[in-house]
């Protein structure tokens, strides 16, 4: 495995980063000790994202969700109930 120092890493950042989109793992070392390991990610697969709505139909809102708790947070910022 390609093992590159830190220095190294920061001049090349580009090529470095092409290379792993390529599927090349490679580590990034200081003074000759690893750090890190730099590897490609795996695309995601269709349909495997978050589902806009997957709720739907499990929570209803309250007609009145616009006034929800007004009283309440009047009292405490113009200082009506303690």
């Amino acid at each position: 495995m390609l093992i590159v120092n830190i220095h190294e890493a920061k001049t090349q950042l580009s090529r470095l980063v092409e290379r792993a989109a390529q599927g090349e793992s490679f580590l990034i070392a200081k003074a000759g000790t690893p750090l890190v390991k730099v590897v490609p990610l795996q695309p995601q697969e269709a349909g495997t994202g978050h589902r806009l709505g997957f709720l739907a139909g499990e929570i209803k809102v309250p007609h009145d969700f616009d006034r929800m708790g007004q009283d309440e947070i009047e009292a405490q910022f113009l200082g009506g109930g303690q």
